[in-house]
């Protein structure tokens, strides 16, 4: 009987591991299947009732920042002469402010505003977080010590507070507006990515990946990062709500975007003076801002229900 000297041995087996290694990545789901994954959830999404309406405020208020100067009969700083306090009627669908402004134009001009800096921030935060987190989920180690006790120590300090000291320091400007936010919100979404991360990371097809020497890039992006969308759509919208109400609470601390631009908070704390008079000035751009976050939390919620994500809300 012939017996099998070991660097046969050793052969035959290494063949079947890669054999096998083949067939369990052969199983893997790719990026485009998870592209449709994610295309069918969306479509789900429109079918529960409550999902539907966010996602159409969302929507719509996204068209009357697409397409608002074409909407608003006039510009945000126009000053109707002969028309101050002029309160809502059919010439002025939302009435006029003290200094005779169009309410509707500003609010719809001021749509844009307040949809253009949250989507800029939250993309960078949920970029720059979804890299962070999956770096530190996939390596561990001191890796993973170093960078989440510096996240922790940033997500010690109340948000407002951080955003007042550094708007602060670098001024009242968009782009200290999409720093303050993107630093806020960037260890929040990583921390959900490294969660994620280390779920998968265990995985087999993880290990397949490895033998069959694919690159540790291909690996994060292809591999591991399709596994993570679903959690991080969520946190995205999430993000953006609160990114929303932030750029509003600091317009109406007078740290947003600067006159003579329609920030909507801002907006709020111009009409609160003449409250009394021009209550109107005040109830439209609160009402725009409250509709929109409700939005947005809506189609949010949908999103957690249907891709059967809890999310740790921070």
């Amino acid at each position: 009987m012939n017996r099998l000297d070991s660097s046969s041995l050793g052969d035959c087996m290494a063949s079947r591991f890669r054999h096998g290694a083949e067939t369990l990545a052969s199983r893997i789901p790719t990026t485009d299947a998870a592209g449709r994954s994610i295309g069918s959830a969306l479509r789900e999404l429109t079918r529960r009732p409550l999902s539907l309406i966010g996602t159409l405020i969302v929507a719509l208020f996204i068209l009357v920042a697409v397409f608002g100067p074409m909407i608003a009969p006039y510009r945000y700083d126009t000053i109707l002469r002969g028309a101050a306090r002029q309160p809502p009627s059919a010439q002025y669908v939302f009435g006029t402010d003290k200094l005779g402004r169009d309410v509707f134009s500003r609010v719809v001009w001021g749509a844009r505003e307040i949809i253009a800096l949250p989507t800029i921030t939250t993309a960078l935060a949920v970029v720059f977080g979804t890299c962070i987190g999956l770096l530190i989920g996939f390596y561990d180690g001191w890796l993973d010590e170093v960078v989440s006790r510096a996240m922790d120590s940033l997500l010690a300090i109340p948000a407002l507070v951080l955003a007042l000291v550094m708007l602060g320091t670098i001024g009242p400007t968009p782009f200290g507006i999409v720093v303050v936010i993107v630093l806020l919100y960037t260890p929040i979404v990583a921390r959900v990515v490294r969660a994620a991360t280390l779920n998968i990371r265990a995985q087999g097809f993880i290990e397949a990946a490895r033998l069959r020497g694919e690159s540790t890039p291909y690996i994060l992006f292809r591999e591991i990062l399709p596994g993570v969308l679903p959690a991080l759509a969520v946190e995205g919208a999430l993000r953006f709500s609160y990114a929303i109400f932030l750029t509003a609470s600091l317009g109406f601390l007078g740290l947003g975007v600067q006159p003579p631009s329609p920030d909507w908070g801002r907006m709020v704390n111009e009409a609160r003076d003449s409250f009394s008079q021009t209550p109107w000035a005040l109830w439209f751009p609160a009402a725009a801002i409250a509709l929109l976050i409700i939005g947005v939390n809506l189609m949010s919620d949908g999103l957690r229900r249907i891709f059967r994500y809890e999310g740790q809300v921070v």
